[in-house]
């Protein structure tokens, strides 16, 4: 089995909430602080160096104003 940090649909995924925060143009720094995270847990989930569990995944869209749901169509 493939580890979810390397499977290309964790990757669309994540392209997925990095085009939500540059489309809204929502600074790494604003979306860090509005998870109450240091820059660099966003730094490090937009380059893949950190997986985000389903916890910290609905918590990332509810800060970017997205849909839980319409993400996951990225893991199908």
């Amino acid at each position: 089995m493939q580890k979810a940090i390397t499977s290309s649909k964790y990757a669309s995924l994540v392209a997925w909430l990095k085009r939500a925060r540059v489309d809204q143009g929502i600074s790494m720094r604003e979306l860090a602080s509005r998870l109450d995270e240091p820059h660099s847990f966003v730094q490090k989930v937009e380059t893949m160096e950190r997986r985000l569990d389903v916890f910290e995944y609905s918590l990332y869209c509810e800060a970017l104003g997205v849909d839980v749901h319409a993400g996951l169509d990225y893991l199908k």
